[in-house]
């Protein structure tokens, strides 16, 4: 399932119109259109806002629930330290997931990589993290293979190497 047919769907199930949604977020309802038909991204702030006013996950979000997003267990015994120096994120885990492919302009990332904290399980399993933005699916399965390879030498931290800095302004939304 794409972003814009998730967003589409978590709107509709939270009886939210197009205009509505729109007004929640402080965009226009045209804004709103775009994202669900695939022709624009809403900006990182409006990704977070989206995932908070709907009490949704970002994971959820942009990967989608019933999503087919690739899984790569980790070796579940072992737990590294991940750290994602474009979105200063660090995180222990075992378990990473990148999403399916976005659409967007040539420039724009393609891919999303998440990761479960391994101290995080609750009742409803454990919360995903965003950790990095990348611009094509080689460049997301060969950080996956990287840090297997961290892992299978039992390395206690590993550094994010293939991803991008997402501008606030590299997600083309219109709002005016």
């Amino acid at each position: 399932m794409s972003f814009g047919e998730n967003l589409q769907m978590i709107r509709k199930r939270n009886q939210l119109s197009q205009e509505g949604l729109a007004e929640m977020l402080g965009v226009s309802r045209q804004a709103v259109s775009k994202w669900e038909l695939g022709e624009g991204y809403p900006e990182v702030d409006k990704l977070m806002l989206l995932s908070k006013k709907l009490n949704i996950s970002l994971d959820s979000l942009l990967v989608g629930e019933n999503s087919t997003a690739i899984s790569e267990n980790v070796k579940t015994s072992d737990t590294i330290r991940i750290f994602s120096p474009n979105e200063g994120v660090s995180i222990s885990t075992s378990k990473v997931t990148r999403s399916q492919q976005f659409k967007g302009g040539k420039n724009s990332p393609k891919y999303a990589l998440f990761a479960s904290d391994s101290n995080d399980l609750s009742l409803w399993g454990s919360q995903n993290t965003f950790l990095a933005w990348y611009r094509n699916l080689e460049d997301v399965t060969s950080e996956i293979a990287e840090i297997q390879k961290a892992l299978d030498t039992s390395a206690a931290s590993y550094t994010l190497q293939y991803s991008v800095k997402c501008k606030q302004n590299l997600f083309k939304t219109i709002e005016d």
